[in-house]
């Protein structure tokens, strides 16, 4: 998918110049898509293909050549697979985040199970989907991604529940307990990294992991969740 440069209008020979024409669209969100699977790689590209917001600007076959492509696109979103040969997806999600490569990573996987999830969130994924998802929700999971949500299947958000009630009691950080306040209060993230002095991104990171370790979604759950336990 490309977009064509908005051109003005230039003035005709005994006319005055006309106002140019207003933008119509956003840019679109660019995505790279990491799986060592080439049929995956080519379905995804196809259903991302058929939308006018989504634009997949690189593919990489393994955690290493993702980190290759990440550097060199700069892409908004990495659809991330976690079992794959060499790097998995757990660190290159790590590696990603630690470099401050700007992009935000969606784990795409067919594993629900607690360990990979939480690996996976910890190492800073900010979403958790599932393959069996409808294509639909693979759609709306990378938009939600984009507008600094954190979009997770509910069989992994079940897990979550699960593992968290079988497990010990919730031990967040003190940056993570300070952010979870300030969504209660209502703040959005970027109100949340000017007060915390810190940048949006690091707010979308320690939100994702909040989330993860109490086992909720959404911010609407945190804040309630944020209410019950008294923060």
């Amino acid at each position: 998918m490309t977009t064509q440069p908005r051109q003005s209008r230039q003035p005709g020979p005994t006319g005055p110049q006309l106002p140019p024409v207003p933008a119509t669209h956003r840019a679109p969100i660019r995505v790279v898509l990491v799986d060592d699977h080439a049929v995956i790689r080519a379905g995804l590209g196809q259903l991302l293909a058929g939308t006018e917001d989504i634009e997949v600007v690189g593919e990489a076959d393994g955690g290493a050549a993702a980190l290759v492509v990440v550097r060199r696109e700069q892409p908004d979103v990495v659809l991330m697979d976690l079992q794959m040969p060499g790097m998995d997806g757990v660190a290159a999600t790590r590696r990603i985040v630690q470099e401050g490569l700007g992009a935000d990573v969606l784990v795409l996987t067919s594993y629900s199970d607690s360990e990979r999830i939480v690996a996976a969130i910890d190492a800073g994924a900010v979403g958790y989907l599932l393959k069996d998802a409808d294509p639909d929700d693979v759609l709306q999971g990378i938009r939600a991604v984009s507008r600094g949500e954190s979009p997770i299947h509910p069989k992994a958000a079940r897990t979550l529940l699960g593992h968290r009630a079988s497990g010990p009691p919730v031990q967040l950080t003190s940056r993570e307990t300070e952010i979870l306040k300030l969504v209660k209060d209502g703040l959005a993230n970027k109100q949340i990294a000017r007060r915390l002095d810190i940048s949006e991104r690091t707010v979308k990171a320690h939100l994702t992991s909040a989330f993860s370790r109490i086992g909720v979604s959404d911010r609407t759950q945190a804040a309630l969740w944020a209410e019950r336990h008294g923060l």
